[in-house]
């Protein structure tokens, strides 16, 4: 697997957690807060990734595809949260 690819990955996972955790743990109403920060985290996250390798290659589609990945499942979660209550 690419290492492009395991990062994106993992921060897809590490969003679906923290948005799975959110859900568990506060109000619909939080939970909602919360997800801006988590989708926020997650491309500061690919940001931070190619300050620290100093590599610019590939660093929009990186972007794209964590930030799309990440706004799809916190959409999807916030769907749930419309639909429970």
């Amino acid at each position: 697997m690419n290492a492009r690819w395991f990062l994106v990955g993992f921060l897809w996972f590490s969003t679906l957690l923290c948005a799975v955790l959110t859900i568990a743990f506060s109000s619909n109403s939080q939970a909602l807060e919360w997800f801006g920060a988590i989708l926020a985290g997650s491309v500061a996250a690919v940001s931070l990734v190619h300050l620290i390798k100093a590599s610019p290659a590939g660093f929009v589609q990186e972007l794209i595809w964590v930030g799309g990945g990440s706004y799809l499942i916190l959409a999807i979660a916030s769907i749930y949260i419309f639909s429970r209550g």
